[in-house]
This record gives structure tokens, C-alpha cells and sequence, in this order.
């Protein structure tokens, strides 16, 4: 059972991180049933904390898509920019004040979520499990905003997340988030001439 939502997971995983690459509403469809069968899978494996997460990712799924599908900006005369298509909200970088802000609660979340699945889990990996959890928690928050950063919080957090994957034998997952560093990378880029060229229109 576990390999076949393994595999399921990773083929979903692929459309996801696609569809992010391209910053397609989509995404959120998407990433709403993979999260759905994560939460099967990670329980199963013994992964707890990912499995709790799995449930907050499933409230921000619904957050993120109605952010970027009503966020957008408006004009002079207060109407909706982009409203009711798929790039309404558009691209920008984290507000300085706020990195700090959430880069604070991400080490709070890792210090919490790492004591509780010491002292109320058999987690034999509480320190990564608990360091993925709460930063992934700190990026999907992030990617809902539309971001520019929160690239760069998933490319630390699927570094780490790959590693403990393999160590947990969940191959087809692992080697997913491997991939998903790379995209990662260039899904910044993308992301980056896509925000240049909104601000120029």
C-alpha cells in the first residue's frame, strides 16, 4: 500500500512542481489531493510530523488558491486587477520586515515540533522531520503569498527532505524532491523575469 501511495504521491508531486514552476492556479488542485494520500503514506511510514502537516498544507491549499486568484492589485480607481484569472496576484519579494518575523518562527517551530516528537513519538529522525516541517510550514505560507522567496526556503528544506526520505525508504518520494531542488533553482529564475516583467507592465 505504502509503495503504490508512494508512487501516486510522486507522479502528483511532478505535476505540482510543475505547475508551480509556470505559477499556475492548478497547483492547488493538485497539491490538494497529494496531500490528501501524504497523509496515509507519512502516517504509515511513521513520519508524524509531516503527517500533521500535511493537514495544515490542506488549509493552505484553499488560502493560497483564493490569494492568488482574488489577490491581485488594483487599480487608480480601486478595481480589481487580473481578478478571476490565474496570475490575479502577482509576483513580489518578502517585505524585509517579515523575513526576520518568519524566519524566527520557522527555528520556534523546529525547537517545538523536535521536543514533541521526542518526548510523545517513537520518531526515530526527530531533529529533520521536525526541520522540514516547520520551514515547510514557513514556505507554503510563503508560495500562497506569491513570494519570490519561498524558492529558496524549498530548495533548503528539499535538500534535507530528500536525505531523510532515503533514509526512511521512501525511494519514488526521495528521488522527487531531489528534482525538486533542481526545479527549484530554476523555478527562482523563472519566477524572478516573471515579476521583473509585471512590474515593467
Amino acid at each position: 500500500m505504502s509503495l503504490y501511495l508512494d508512487i501516486v504521491t510522486t507522479v502528483l508531486g511532478l505535476a505540482y512542481i510543475v505547475l508551480e514552476y509556470r505559477a499556475s492556479l492548478w497547483m492547488w488542485a493538485v497539491g490538494f489531493v497529494m496531500q490528501v494520500l501524504g497523509i496515509v503514506l507519512y502516517y504509515d511510514k511513521g513520519l508524524y510530523a509531516d503527517c500533521g502537516m500535511e493537514f495544515y498544507y490542506l488549509s493552505m491549499t484553499v488560502y493560497g488558491f483564493l490569494m492568488w486568484r482574488r489577490g491581485g492589485k488594483k487599480s487608480s480607481d480601486g478595481q480589481q486587477v487580473g481578478k478571476g484569472t490565474a496570475s490575479a496576484r502577482p509576483i513580489t519579494h518578502m517585505p524585509r520586515r517579515l523575513m526576520a518575523l518568519w524566519i524566527g518562527i520557522g527555528m520556534l517551530l523546529w525547537a517545538l515540533i523536535w521536543y514533541l516528537l521526542t518526548a510523545y513519538t517513537d520518531s526515530r529522525v526527530p531533529i529533520a522531520d521536525s526541520f522540514t516541517t516547520a520551514f515547510s510550514l514557513v514556505g507554503i505560507w510563503a508560495l500562497a503569498r506569491k513570494y519570490l522567496e519561498q524558492w529558496v526556503v524549498w530548495i533548503v528544506v528539499d535538500v534535507v527532505t530528500s536525505a531523510l526520505y532515503f533514509y526512511k525508504d521512501i525511494p519514488f518520494k526521495a528521488s522527487l524532491y531531489a528534482l525538486y531542488v533542481v526545479i527549484a533553482v530554476f523555478g527562482y529564475r523563472r519566477w524572478l523575469r516573471i515579476m521583473k516583467q509585471e512590474s515593467n507592465t
